[in-house]
């Protein structure tokens, strides 16, 4: 007999060699008809899997995302094998599962798949997964898989195979297709219901643009017809909602191919939106005892060799910047926490001084492949809401809790209402990943996991998910559309105060290191707003609006009863524009419409003989006539429902 322990912590008997499907059956019915993937002692395995050792046991249905990423791993395979039978010199190289869906990467040898070539990709697919094949998974000694692909030709498989220990390498079967993988599978292809091939794109070998570029194929695939329907209406949805195509109709920012690919150029508009939520920050910050600092933009080399950044991530830095100076090396900084540090350490602490709060809006740099960037959320040059506090170990428990508030906070002004909080710990098994003591990480990780308990967060583990200097408290947040979006993050760090030989002078007169918090409520402002616009639709919260009313005179005769209303409107502090160009109210209205401006006034005729104004609400309602001081109170009411209190 054997003890399996389920997530609830119940801890039940079977047989050596029983199945996850077996242990789905003997809780019900329903759960044995839905199970499609496991997890056992860490380790995705098929639900037919015979388990022969006492451990941990997770079911995964699709409703879970492990359960979708076994389902759309599975459907790589398919997809790759309806590829291997439709073109002849097909060479297959990795095929993984990613958040919405699954790719494949081949080399065509020549061949060239267009958008025309989906459907058959799509019926072929069909047919293979209406077959019910059976994905079963065999190991296979290192020898035999070499000469398995070497008998095909396919160099890129050899090549993974080379990298792999002899006696880890399993291959996985279906139908007549065979596959180097790993793991992790559906019971076989009937499950798979509906299939679209989304995309074809150019990618290299290994990510790395000295190696041959090979076709990449992006599809998805549902276990319902009506499922497919509707992530297709959503990616519509989102279509309409892409924060460059809002940003670039609301003239928020641009890029320029001479300036560089990667560095967003912030128009008047947009950089007045950014001014707006840095303000909104500054203020919560400084209630909260922050002082902000300024650092350069660069760096010397030794100040990110000392913090680790650049052992770690030297590759995807800017090569140095060499000085007219024989040996002199900067950086273009990665990273803001070295820079604080080294405030940190201008001058000594006692206790009593701690914590210390430095927070800083730091432009950092950070080399993306071009094939990766994405409007702003993947550039090359990007703003962090960063802050660092120092504090005594003692002070941990309390300031960590205060960040999470100061989160909470920002999310609940903006909009941001389903989030799941994410407690990212390190690997134990990939020490190597991480730099520090077990016993910091172990305070570190314990200290979260506290914090997150206290404050009834909604939380999930994470294990591998931390940064390599410390765990993490990641916000995972879901827009309108039901995807998620990793926003804040609070890390504890143990590690940089050694480092950087940071000390204060404890209540025992004896020199102490202080714990650093590191911590960012946006994360990274142009990604942040690119959410926002994503999440929002262009429709921002009135308090961040660029323009929050247009005033329009059905004719010249109002014009200046226009400008009396705006200088009320001023002095109400309400951001208002006059348009008094030579266009038909109709025109105007409709411009405003599609600029997102949320209250539209028309003043004629009526309005000024009764000293009011002709309100309508974005979206068509109209809110009839009424006084400047109704319309102000209006917009107050609304921004103090949705501008949250910081205490």
């Amino acid at each position: 007999m054997i003890d399996i322990k389920l997530p609830d912590g119940a801890v039940k008997k079977f047989d050596a060699g029983t199945t996850p499907f077996d242990v789905a059956k003997s809780i019900s019915e329903g759960l044995a008809r839905n199970i499609i993937s496991a997890k056992f002692n860490d380790t995705i395995i098929e639900i037919y899997t015979p388990l022969e050792t006492n451990g941990n046991l997770t079911l995964y249905t699709w409703e879970q995302p492990e359960g979708k990423k076994a389902f759309w791993h599975s459907s790589s395979h398919v997809m790759a094998q309806a590829l291997e039978e439709l073109y002849s010199d097909i060479k297959l190289t990795i095929g993984p599962a990613i958040d919405n869906g699954f790719y494949y990467d081949v080399d065509l040898e020549g061949d060239v798949i267009s958008e025309k070539d989906f459907p058959k990709i799509e019926a072929k697919m069909l047919d293979i997964a209406r077959e019910k094949h059976d994905f079963k998974m065999r190991s296979v000694s290192k020898a035999e898989a070499l000469h398995y692909y070497k008998e095909q030709g396919n160099d890129y498989k050899v090549e993974l195979i080379d990298n792999l220990e002899d006696g880890t390498i399993t291959f996985c079967d279906h139908s007549t297709f065979t596959d180097l993988c790993r793991g992790g599978h559906i019971p076989n292809t009937g499950i798979i219901k509906a299939v679209k091939i989304m995309s074809v794109a150019g990618a290299y070998w290994r990510g790395d643009e000295k190696n041959k570029q090979l076709t990449r194929v992006y599809g998805i695939s549902f276990p319902k017809q009506k499922d497919l329907t509707t992530y297709l209406e959503l990616l519509e949805e989102a279509k309409k909602r892409d924060h460059r195509k809002l940003g670039k109709e609301l003239e928020l920012f641009t890029f320029s191919k001479k300036v560089g690919q990667g560095l967003p150029l912030w128009l008047p508009k947009g950089a007045a939106l950014r001014e707006r939520l840095e303000n909104f920050l500054k203020a919560a910050q400084k209630k909260a005892g922050y002082e902000m600092v300024v650092t350069p933009h660069i760096g010397q080399k030794e100040l990110y060799v000392t913090s680790g950044h650049y052992a770690k991530y030297g590759e995807d830095s800017f090569q140095p910047i060499h000085t007219p100076a024989e040996g002199e090396e900067f950086l273009l900084k990665p990273m803001n926490c070295p820079h604080h540090c080294e405030i940190y350490n201008s001058k000594p602490f006692s206790y009593k001084d701690l914590p210390k709060r430095y927070a800083e809006f730091g432009t950092v740099y950070r080399y993306e492949q071009s094939g990766e960037l994405h409007g702003l959320t993947r550039v090359r040059g990007f703003t962090q809401d960063d802050a660092h506090i120092f504090c005594t170990p003692d002070q941990l428990d309390e300031e960590f809790k205060n960040v999470i508030d100061l989160v909470l906070y920002v999310f609940g002004s903006l909009g941001f209402e389903d989030f799941t909080a994410q407690v990212s710990l390190r690997d134990p098994e990939k020490p190597e990943k991480y730099i520090g003591s077990t016993e910091n990480w172990e305070k570190a990780e314990n200290a979260i996991l506290k914090a997150a308990k206290d404050k009834n967060l909604n939380y999930v583990i994470e294990t591998g998910e931390a940064a390599f200097y410390g765990p993490k408290l990641d916000f995972m947040v879901k827009d309108v559309l039901g995807r998620s979006w990793q926003l804040g993050t609070i890390q504890v760090d143990y590690n940089l105060p050694e480092r950087f030989d940071l000390t204060y002078k404890g209540s025992d007169n004896e020199t102490h290191r202080p714990v650093m918090i590191h911590r960012a409520p946006f994360g990274s402002m142009e990604r942040f707003i690119a959410i926002l616009l994503e999440h929002t639709g262009g429709n921002f919260p009135l308090w961040l609006m660029p323009e929050q009313a247009l005033i329009i005179p059905v004719s010249e005769k109002f014009e200046k009863y226009a400008k009396k209303v705006l200088n009320l409107m001023e002095n109400d502090e309400i951001r208002a524009l006059l348009d008094n160009r030579n266009e038909t109210v109709g025109k105007k209205i409709r411009e405003a419409e599609m600029n997102k401006i949320p209250y539209i006034i028309i003043v004629g005729e009526n309005e000024e003989v009764e000293e009011k104004i002709s309100v309508r609400k974005h979206g068509g309602e109209d809110l009839g006539m009424v006084t400047t001081k109704w319309f102000s109170e209006l917009v107050s009411e609304e921004i103090g429902k949705s501008l949250k209190t910081f205490k």
